[in-house]
C-alpha cells in the first residue's frame, strides 16, 4: 500500500516519490508505475547500454522491472514508463534492527561498485532506497543512477555516513536504540550529532574517526566556505572512498547485550508440552483462516511467525525489542527464508507518518490490513503495562486485519503477576469474560482453545 494523492479518475500520484525529478511512482487501476522523465533520458540510454540493469537485477540487488513498449495510454508526456516489482511490506530504516541496517548498506556500496564498473554513479545514497523482498535486500531506486564524470566527488557519500554509518557506529558503540533517531531526521543522523553521542573512544578507530568525527567537522568548514564544489576525486581514489567505506561497515558489531524479552522462549513459563500444544492451535487456526498476508504482533524471536511464513504466507514479525528482532533477521538470513520480515515496532507507539504533509513515509497502519493479525501473549502487555482497555485494544486490531488469532493471559500467569508486582490492579475487567466482552463488539469468535498445561487461552475471531 502506498500513500497517494489523487490526479484523475484512474491514475494516482505516490506522494512519497515527488523529490525526484527524474520520474515518479503513480498508480493506474491498482498497479503501479514509475515514469521517466526526458530530463532523464541520456542516464537512462547509459544505465540500460552500458548492461548495468541487467546485471544488477541478475543480481538480485536491483528490483526487477518491465519497460512499457507502448504507454501513451497511461502518461503520453512521460519518456519512459515501466513498470516495478511491487514489495509485499514497506519498511523504513527505523524499523530495522542493526544487522539490517548493516546488509542495506552493503547492498548500497556493492550497487554503487556496479555502477562505476558500467560508468555510472549513484547520486544519493539513501535507505530509504533499500527494501526486503523474499530473503535479502533489495535496491529499489531505479532512477538513482547518473553517467559519471572523472574527477567529481560523489555527492551521496555524506548521506551514506548519515543514513548508514552513523546509525551503524551508534548502534554498535553507543545504544542499540539510537536507531530510532532515523524518525527525526529523515535524511539520516547529522554527524556533528553523531559525534557528540559516540564515546571518545572512538577516536582511535580509524573508519569513526574519518567518517564521522573529521567529517562532521568538515561539514561546517565547507559549509562556511562553501569551498566543496571545487574539491576534486580520481576514480582510483573514490575506489578507495567506497572500499574504506565498506571495511568501516563490516566492522561494525553489535555488542552482546540483555534486553527483557530477548532471551523470552528461553525464560518462558511455558513447558514443552504446552508450547508443542499452542504451535499445534495456532497451525490450526492458520489453516482455517488461509491468509496471504500476516502480521504477528510481539513476535519476539518468530517461533510462531514461522508457522505462518513456513505455509508461504508473507508474514511480517513485529517486536519492540530490538535484540529479538536481531536475532529473528539473523535466522532469516542465515535460513533464506522468503516470506518472513522481521520489524522493530512498539505497537504501544507504531510507526507515525512521518515527512511532508505526513505523506511521504506511510503510518503503520496505512501499510495494512494485513489479511491475519497474531497477537500472542501481548494484549496483558498493552492492557496492563500501557493502560489501554481493552475495547480500545479490540477496536485496533479490526482495522489491521480480518482474521485475529489472539491470546489472553489470566491475571494468574506468572508473567502478568510480574507486571502487576510494580503497580496497582486496577484493571477489574481484565478477566476472560471482560476480554471476550470486549473483542465481541468487533470480531465473532469462530474457535476457542484452552493450551495445555496452562490457563491461557487462544482464539480464532473473524472481523464482524
Amino acid at each position: 500500500m502506498t500513500s497517494k494523492i489523487r490526479t484523475s479518475a484512474d491514475t494516482e500520484d505516490v506522494k512519497g516519490s515527488f523529490r525526484d525529478p527524474s520520474g515518479s511512482l503513480f498508480l493506474k487501476d491498482g498497479t503501479l508505475y514509475r515514469r521517466i522523465s526526458s530530463d532523464y533520458r541520456v542516464h537512462w540510454e547509459q544505465a540500460e547500454n552500458s548492461g548495468l540493469l541487467g546485471t544488477l537485477i541478475r543480481e538480485r540487488l536491483l528490483i526487477p522491472h518491465e519497460v512499457l513498449e507502448d504507454a501513451s495510454d497511461i502518461d503520453a508526456t512521460a519518456y519512459k514508463i515501466i513498470r516495478p516489482t511491487e514489495i509485499p511490506f514497506i519498511s523504513y530504516p527505523y524499523e530495522w534492527c542493526f544487522s539490517q541496517l548493516k546488509d542495506a548498506a552493503l547492498l548500497t556500496l556493492a550497487v554503487q561498485k556496479r555502477a562505476l564498473e558500467h560508468g555510472m554513479i549513484l547520486k544519493d545514497a539513501s535507505a530509504f532506497n533499500v527494501q526486503f523482498l523474499d530473503d535479502a535486500p533489495v535496491f529499489i531506486d531505479t532512477l538513482s543512477f547518473e553517467k559519471y564524470e572523472e574527477g567529481l566527488p560523489w555527492v551521496g557519500y555524506r548521506q551514506f555516513c548519515q543514513h548508514f554509518l552513523a546509525p551503524l557506529a551508534l548502534m554498535s558503540r553507543t545504544d542499540m536504540r539510537l536507531n530510532s533517531l532515523f524518525q527525526i531526521y529523515l535524511d539520516g543522523i547529522p554527524l556533528d550529532l553523531a559525534s557528540h553521542l559516540l564515546p571518545r573512544r572512538t577516536f582511535f578507530s580509524p573508519h569513526i574517526l574519518f567518517h564521522i568525527h573529521v567529517h562532521a567537522k568538515s561539514q561546517k568548514r565547507f559549509a562556511a566556505t562553501r569551498s566543496v564544489s571545487k574539491y576534486r576525486i580520481s576514480r582510483h581514489n573514490l575506489l578507495a572512498l567506497m572500499a574504506g567505506l565498506e571495511s568501516a561497515v563490516r566492522a561494525m558489531k553489535l555488542t552482546e547485550s540483555h534486553t527483557e524479552w530477548g532471551n523470552y522462549y528461553e525464560e518462558t513459563n511455558y513447558s514443552k508440552d504446552s508450547f508443542q500444544d499452542k504451535s499445534r492451535i495456532v497451525t490450526e487456526f492458520l489453516d482455517i483462516a488461509r491468509p496471504t498476508t500476516l502480521w504477528d504482533m510481539g513476535a519476539n524471536t518468530g517461533e510462531f511467525s514461522r508457522l505462518a511464513s513456513k505455509r508461504g504466507i508473507h508474514t511480517v514479525a513485529f517486536d519492540n525489542d530490538p535484540i529479538a528482532v536481531e536475532k529473528n533477521y539473523v535466522r532469516m538470513r542465515r535460513a533464506g527464508e522468503k516470506h518472513l520480515l522481521p520489524l522493530l515496532v512498539d505497537f504501544s507507539n507504531p510507526s507515525p507518518a512521518l515527512g511532508w504533509e505526513h505523506a511521504e513515509r506511510m503510518s503503520l497502519e496505512e501499510r495494512g490490513p494485513a489479511d491475519a493479525l497474531m497477537a500472542l501473549a501481548v494484549v496483558h502487555h498493552l492492557a496492563i503495562s500501557n493502560n489501554v482497555p481493552l475495547p480500545r485494544i479490540a477496536e485496533y486490531f479490526s482495522r489491521s486485519c480480518r482474521d485475529l488469532i489472539v491470546e489472553f493471559v489470566p491475571k494468574s500467569d506468572t508473567q502478568v503477576q510480574k507486571l502487576l508486582s510494580t503497580r496497582k490492579d486496577v484493571f477489574p475487567n481484565y478477566t476472560e469474560e471482560g476480554f471476550e466482552k470486549a473483542f465481541d463488539l468487533f470480531f465473532s469468535i469462530r474457535s476457542k482453545r484452552n493450551i495445555v498445561g496452562s490457563q491461557r487461552v487462544l482464539y480464532h475471531m473473524v472481523k464482524r
